[in-house]
């Protein structure tokens, strides 16, 4: 998807992928009326699919072939069906046709992977035929263990194609709508722009807005495969800049390795007649991120993701250019928060429920309580932990500056107690 967003502590960047050599040496699809996603049943032209929300990630239960139920993020810009696990691939005994190179967010070097080809994937009615799907050589993403329950692969480009699209986080549910049959309502909220180019879909409708009331248009990629809430392009050629005060950070992972930047605040941003103040925003380094997509600099500014989206009904109109948002009242009250601890989280074991601290920062609330990296979690709070989900443990660490939160935690063997007071770091 993915330290910017409220109840998760990484952002994963799973929107700036490009897959080389597929189109290359791939063979050309069969024409097909039905290739492709599209809905089960010739009259069907319009269906609901649940999901989970999970570190600010929209998770759908996938069919690949007649396999088990599998998790996959949905993302607004992955342009092919990306199968992260490979032992799920083992089992599924999935044969390969061709190698292939995938370049991505991080400061690494680009990863290979294997390509599988005539498949088929459903998702309640939604279903779809003769798919390629693209096998990663190593999870390097670990997005198990970043949300706290077993996820498969990423998808999403041809999904939102192939429909109209409305998220509905509040309630959960995904919309599923032919083209060619939807009729926009005035209750969907209100039209911005939005054109897509190389499998993303960017918007024009948001502005940066300073302390002096100066207003700053940015171009930004419309990312629900990010936990953050806005991602900001720091070049020299970008009308942006970083605010006064910021924190160096470990942003995230891209498939190519970490994200390095910092993070700061954004005075206030506006959409239409709606304004949003003291955004927290990300600021990635150009060797780990801009570097990576030299033909993306001209057009793309940044980023926002759901920690922004979740906050509104969105509908995304590929076929039509647009995007619709429609303010969900209670939420647009709510601030943007950054974890208040300094410390990462990660979910190990078979169940993805036993937790230990990934990274800390120096001098935080975690450094000073004592914490130390690959302390395992037992209880906050009197809360066994392994009764909480991974995001409800961020939640918590993000919740209320200065509460204090009883932390038991096992180390080498021995348990040990400890208080850890919140404060806001950014």
């Amino acid at each position: 998807m993915k330290k910017v967003c409220r109840v998760g502590a990484l952002a994963i960047f799973l929107s700036f992928i490009s897959i080389l050599a597929i189109a290359q040496k791939g063979k050309k699809q069969k024409t097909d009326s039905r290739y492709g996603f599209h809905l089960k049943g010739k009259k069907q032209a319009f269906t609901k699919v649940p999901f989970e929300f999970h570190a600010n990630l929209i998770v759908v239960k996938v069919l690949i072939d007649e396999s088990d139920t599998l998790r996959f993020i949905l993302d607004t810009g992955v342009s092919s069906t990306i199968i992260t696990d490979a032992r799920v691939a083992n089992s599924m005994n999935i044969k390969y046709t061709r190698r292939v190179k995938i370049s991505g967010a991080g400061e690494g070097d680009p990863l290979m992977a294997n390509v599988s080809i005539g498949h088929s994937l459903r998702m309640g009615d939604v279903v779809a035929d003769k798919q390629n799907i693209v096998v990663l050589d190593q999870d390097v993403l670990k997005l198990s263990e970043f949300m706290g329950l077993p996820i498969h692969g990423i998808f999403g480009y041809d999904l939102f194609n192939s429909f109209v699209v409305s998220i509905d986080f509040e309630n959960r549910k995904l919309f599923f709508s032919e083209p060619e049959k939807f009729k926009f309502k005035k209750s969907m909220g209100v039209k911005y722009p939005m054109v897509v180019t190389q499998s993303k879909p960017y918007t024009d409708a948001i502005a940066l807005v300073s302390n002096d009331q100066k207003s700053v248009p940015v171009r930004l990629v419309i990312d629900t495969g990010a936990g953050h809430a806005l991602l900001l392009n720091t070049d020299k050629n970008l009308d942006v800049s970083l605010p006064d005060k910021v924190i160096r950070a470990n942003l995230g992972r891209g498939l190519n390795g970490e994200i390095n930047g910092h993070i700061g605040r954004v005075n206030k941003i506006r959409l239409g007649s709606v304004e949003m103040k003291n955004i927290l925003a990300s600021f990635p380094d150009s060797l780990s991120f801009s570097m990576k997509f030299p033909a993306d600099i001209e057009r793309r500014q940044g980023s926002i993701g759901c920690e922004l989206l979740r906050r509104f009904v969105v509908t995304l109109n590929y076929n039509d250019g647009y995007l619709a948002l429609r303010p969900i009242k209670s939420r647009m009250k709510e601030t943007f928060e950054h974890d208040m601890s300094g410390m990462e989280v990660r979910a190990k074991g078979d169940k993805f429920n036993t937790y230990f601290i990934e990274r800390i920062i120096p001098d935080s609330p975690a450094d000073q309580a004592g914490l130390e990296v690959n302390d395992e979690i037992i209880f906050m709070d009197s809360q066994n932990v392994k009764e909480m989900t991974i995001s409800e443990i961020y939640k918590m660490l993000s919740k209320r500056e200065g509460k204090s939160i009883d932390m038991f935690i096992r180390r080498q063997g021995n348990l040990t107690l400890t208080t850890l007071t919140l404060r806001r770091i950014i």
